[in-house]
């Protein structure tokens, strides 16, 4: 079994990606985001380090904030507001739907 790799730069290459991969979720979770959201904030957030040498964390800070601050950028606040309402409707419905099951022992 081969030792783990604990070099200083695999940490912070591994501390990247894990902020990466969490900021991704978060900005895809936002209501309005689509896929061409998270590619072209994906694509701002590479960018950047790229260019600055920086990582993401020292660049943008928590990529739970920086994803709703993302969305709020990005995604029109009509299409964010349209969202919300049929992630609203379609949790009413699994809400009764449940509620329905539980009554009939199904």
């Amino acid at each position: 079994m081969a030792k783990k790799d604990r070099t200083p730069e695999a940490a912070a290459e591994k501390d990247r990606e894990k902020w990466m991969a969490r900021f991704q979720v978060r900005l895809a979770g936002q209501p309005g985001v689509d896929r061409a959201v998270v590619l072209q904030a994906v694509k701002e957030v590479t960018t950047h380090c790229a260019d600055t040498g920086e990582d993401p964390r020292t660049a943008f800070g928590d990529p739970d904030a920086h994803a709703v601050e993302v969305a709020t950028r990005l995604v029109p606040a009509d299409r964010a507001a349209r969202a919300r309402r049929h992630d609203a409707a379609v949790g009413r419905i699994g809400s009764a739907l449940k509620k329905a099951r539980d009554a009939t022992g199904l």
